[in-house]
């Protein structure tokens, strides 16, 4: 669709460009954000709770050491 360059020129169909610029920038941000991987933040904060007793099907059986790292202070 062709239009003439008295109606390109309008102060509506400027808000309409901005409107549709920023729309497409929105959907843009939108498809690349879902293509990445989910973070999620959890995995970066450390671990604060450590268990009391075993809850292994064999309470018998001597848990593996922790590293210091794994420790809680």
């Amino acid at each position: 669709m062709i239009f003439s360059e008295e109606i390109l020129h309008t102060d509506w169909f400027a808000a309409l460009a901005a409107f549709v610029a920023i729309n497409t920038t929105i959907y843009v941000v939108l498809a690349i954000a879902k293509t990445l991987p989910k973070i999620y933040v959890t995995d970066y904060l450390p671990r604060n709770y450590e268990r009391a007793e075993t809850r292994s099907i064999y309470p018998d059986v001597e848990e593996p050491k922790r590293k210091k790292s794994e420790k809680k202070d």
